[in-house]
Order: structure tokens, then C-alpha cells, then sequence
């Protein structure tokens, strides 16, 4: 285990978060020889602990502390305390994560030169480029073992993912595979290949997808350079009379306030911790929360346009047969304003079992439409929608002073209203999931509505300019030199794709960053 540091050491870095953004920065940091201090809100499951039980396996996981919602959005109406479905647990949502590891396009990283002035949404630019971060995609590519990078084969395919692919053919896309996930199709790293069990989202219990809990994490742990602090809530951040950060106050497992000093401090608390915490650390200095200057912290929030359609076959399909994701149609997820919206989606095969399907395929819709439809599951094909969705100011996290959590903290109010752009796109990704299994003859399609999508972004995003965000190229704060943001809550724009392989690359990156910074002792 990692050799415990004393809360008066101050030239450790601490960083708040040990999913995708803090586990990879935390291990990568530790194996360079830089000592690290990880704080995380939840405790610690392994395999062997994870439940195959929808239910139970959300008790176990889910992040349900108080949260609030607001804006037009569909998850404020049905699921207004659970505005998105993340893990509070070392190894974060990589626990949860279905395994998808896609690159971001290079237009996508250009969003606001592509798509030009879209009325409403605040697009920006990213300060770095696709060639910039493919060194980085590559080692994260190698780090996760994904299917079909570096000559390893792509996972087998069942039955879900056949009759997607059956109906993509027939309407004339031409990019469908099962995918680049980050699943083991071949034991890799010292990990189990896929035993196809089905219970992706409820942590793997053959280690065979990539996670944080049980690579980064332990492997940094190994160095004797990082430690890692379960059940710890971070409350707030202190500064000096200069305006660096100096130490981190949280509450231990036993409900202590306890105060860690910091030579640097990264947070990567996802996209709705991140800026509660800026804003939750205000002082006279810094009135309107940490490196708030721009005033954009918390705005910006992203979720992904989603949505699902399901579909009845006249024979048993057993969808929940395979991994939860088991494969992928990209050709919408080009730029063709023709469509009638700027920017793309995927098409994702996705099965729930039967609890979460009662929950989620249209929450408070009963009657007999509704158990027609689960009458049908055996014979039921479903997949996922997930597309670009605009930035805009007044999406955004701020603090509700009136709902605390308890340690007697403002919770985060989370604000979200579809842009036009992301109501049009829907509705076109409807129309195609819809044909793709009509083309191979459905009885039966449904749309559903989006759920609590984990795939949460912005909040505190990169920019060039220090007026129109929150930190740089780096991750590193506008406002403040040893501050920096490590998750995705510092994505510029969403991008179609799922974003964990892009976070994990930006950790990555952002150790070497760092490592190089505290060397030249500029930090």
C-alpha cells in the first residue's frame, strides 16, 4: 500500500477523485515519483464484492446524495434527485462505464470553426488539436487494452448486436462492429478476457473491462508514492493571502474534519462535484468561488443529446446475453448540416435487464402498453443514442443554499435545457434507430426518452482565452497556477463520443504536464 503522508506535508499533490481523470493522474504521478495524496468520497469494492443484481448493484455504487434540478429536461420531471447515474467509489464511474473507448474527431475538437455561430449555444474552439492528443489516445488505447488498437481483435458478437447490424446493412450503413471497448476480447495486462455475463454496469467480476479501482489504482498504491483515503468528502479548498492553494479540508470516514496540505491540488470530482467544490471554496479573495474570474464555472454543462430505441421481434432475441454495449454504427457521427443539425451521433446496442427496463423505458407511462412491452423483453433488441449536444451559459451546476448535504453543505442544482440542435438530432436518431430495426422486421419500435446519462461535461472548460472558461491546455486554472482540473469537466465541447477514452488520455498528458512542472520547480 502507499506509504500514509502526514496532513502537514505540504509538498504533496492532492487530488480530489480516483475515476478515469484521478485514478490515471494519481497512478501516473506516483510512477514518476511524485507523491500523492487521493481523496475519494466513497469507499472501496473490488470484483469480488460487485453484485449481479441491477438494484442492489446501485445501492452498492450509485452517487445518491442530495442533488436538485431544473430546466425543460426530460430527467428533471422523472429522476429530479438523480440528474445523472455516476459511482461514488474508488475507481469512480470507470466502475460502472460500459467500456466504449472512442477518439474524439478532429472537427470536433474545432467545434466552433466547423459549425460556426449556432444561435444560442456558446461554442468555443478547444485549445488543442486531434494531432496533439494522439500520442496520448495511443497510450491510453494500450493502457485500457482496447478492441481493435494495437492488433487486438474486436469482442465476439451476440445476438443484440446481430440483429443491429443485420438492419444497418439493409438501410446502407456501412461502419458497424462490435466496437472498441475497453473489455479484455484476449486476457490482457494481467486481466480475465470477457465471460459475456452481461453485467457491465454493475462493475465487471472478472476484471475483464478496464478500471481504475482495480488497475491505476492499485499499481500506484504499489510505488509507495500515493495514498489513497476512502470515504473522505472533500469540503472545500484553502488558499493564501497570494492566491495559491495550500490544503484541502475534508471529512474522514468517522465524519472528522480533517486538513491536508497541498503543494498542488487537482480535482477530478466529475462534472457536478468539480464546480460545487470551486464554488463551495469562495473566500474574500475569491468571492465568487476558485478560479471563477471568467464567471464560467459551472456553466457550460454537457450531457450528451441520448435517448433509446427498443424493438419486439416476432422470435427470441435474449438481448441480455453479451456485454451491455456490444457494438457501435458510426455513420452519423460525421458533420452534415444537411441533416438539419450541426455536429453527429453513435448508435450504440444497449440491453437493461428486466428492473431496469420496468424503470426506465418510459418511468410512469403504466397500463397496457407498457406491460405489452415487457411481455415482449425476451424478443426485445434495444440500443443507445448518444450525440453532440450544444454548450449553453444557462446549462449549468450552481449551488442550492437551500438543500445541504450532510455535512451541511449547499448541494449542486443541476440546469439543463435541450438546445434546438440537440431536440432535432434526437428526433433524427429516432427515425434511424427506428429503421434500422424496421429493415429486419420489427413488430414493434419504441423511442424512449433519455435517462440519467453518465456522460457529464463542461462545467469548467478548457479555453485559450482565460475569459472564456475556466482552465488551459493543460487543465492548469486561469486564475490560479496550482489548481488544475483532471476530469471531464474541463471538455471544451462534447463531441458524439463516449468521452472516458479522452479523459483518461488527458490525465495522462496532464502527468507528464505536472511531473515536468514540479521538476523545473515551477510548481
Amino acid at each position: 500500500m502507499g506509504a500514509p503522508f502526514d496532513l502537514s506535508d505540504n509538498n504533496v499533490v492532492v487530488i480530489i477523485g480516483t475515476g478515469a481523470g484521478g485514478g490515471v493522474l494519481a497512478n501516473e504521478l506516483a510512477q514518476k515519483g511524485v507523491s500523492v495524496v487521493a481523496l475519494e468520497a466513497g469507499g472501496r469494492y473490488l470484483p469480488e464484492d460487485y453484485t449481479q443484481d441491477e438494484w442492489a448493484s446501485f445501492g452498492q455504487l450509485a452517487w445518491t446524495d442530495a442533488r436538485t434540478t431544473s430546466g425543460d429536461w426530460r430527467v428533471a420531471k422523472d429522476f429530479s434527485g438523480l440528474p445523472a447515474w455516476i459511482v461514488k467509489a474508488v475507481g469512480g464511474t470507470t466502475v460502472h462505464w460500459a467500456g466504449a473507448s472512442l477518439r474524439l474527431q478532429e472537427h470536433e475538437f474545432k467545434a466552433k470553426t466547423t459549425y460556426g455561430n449556432v444561435a444560442g449555444a456558446n461554442l468555443l474552439d478547444w485549445p488543442i488539436t486531434l494531432a496533439e492528443m494522439e500520442p496520448y489516445y495511443d497510450l491510453a488505447e494500450k493502457k485500457l487494452g482496447v478492441t481493435r488498437t494495437n492488433g487486438i481483435p474486436g469482442l465476439p458478437p451476440c445476438n443484440n448486436y446481430k440483429v443491429f447490424e443485420a438492419g444497418a446493412k439493409k438501410i446502407g450503413y456501412t461502419k458497424v462492429h462490435t466496437g472498441r471497448m475497453a473489455i479484455n476480447s484476449q486476457e490482457y495486462d494481467n486481466r480475465n478476457s470477457c465471460q459475456q455475463s452481461g453485467f457491465c454496469f454493475q462493475g465487471c467480476k472478472w476484471g475483464a473491462k478496464w478500471s481504475s479501482a482495480y488497475t491505476d489504482v492499485p499499481r500506484g498504491e504499489a510505488t509507495g508514492n500515493m495514498e489513497v483515503r476512502e470515504n473522505c468528502h472533500v469540503a472545500k479548498i484553502e488558499h493564501d493571502k497570494a492566491g495559491k492553494v495550500t490544503a484541502v479540508v475534508y471529512f474522514d470516514k468517522d465524519g472528522k474534519s480533517q486538513r491536508q496540505k497541498a503543494r498542488v491540488v487537482c480535482v477530478a470530482g466529475n462534472s457536478f462535484e468539480s464546480p460545487r467544490l470551486l464554488l463551495n471554496s469562495s473566500s474574500s479573495l475569491f468571492p465568487d468561488g476558485l478560479a471563477n474570474s471568467s464567471g464560467m464555472v459551472g456553466k457550460n454543462y454537457m450531457r450528451h443529446m441520448t435517448g433509446s430505441v427498443y424493438a419486439v421481434f416476432d422470435k427470441p432475441v435474449k438481448m441480455w446475453r453479451g456485454t451491455t454495449m456490444a457494438g457501435i454504427i458510426t455513420d452519423e457521427s460525421r458533420h452534415d448540416p444537411a441533416r438539419g443539425f450541426v455536429g453527429g451521433y453513435e448508435m450504440e446496442t444497449l440491453s437493461l435487464g428486466l428492473p431496469f427496463m420496468a424503470a426506465f423505458l418510459d418511468p410512469g407511462a403504466w397500463g397496457r402498453e407498457f406491460t405489452t412491452a415487457l411481455d415482449g423483453y425476451e424478443n426485445m433488441a434495444g440500443m443507445w443514442l448518444v450525440g453532440e449536444d450544444m454548450p449553453q451559459e444557462t446549462n449549468r451546476v450552481t449551488l442550492n443554499t437551500d438543500v445541504k448535504d450532510k455535512w451541511g453543505l449547499p448541494v449542486a442544482n443541476v440546469n439543463f435545457s435541450d438546445h434546438p440542435n440537440d431536440l432535432a438530432m434526437r428526433k433524427h436518431a429516432y427515425k434511424q434507430g427506428q429503421a434500422v430495426y424496421d429493415a429486419v422486421g420489427a413488430t414493434r419500435t419504441f423511442p424512449t426518452p433519455p435517462y440519467p446519462s453518465t456522460h457529464n461535461l463542461g462545467t469548467n472548460r478548457m479555453s485559450e482565452n482565460p475569459r472564456d472558461g475556466v482552465v488551459n491546455k493543460w487543465g492548469k486554472t486561469h486564475d490560479i497556477d496550482n489548481l488544475y482540473i483532471s476530469d471531464g469537466s474541463q471538455f471544451t465541447t462534447g463531441g458524439s463520443e463516449n468521452p472516458t477514452l479522452t479523459i483518461v488520455s488527458l490525465a495522462i498528458r496532464q502527468a507528464e504536464h505536472l511531473a515536468a512542472e514540479l521538476s523545473k520547480g515551477n510548481l
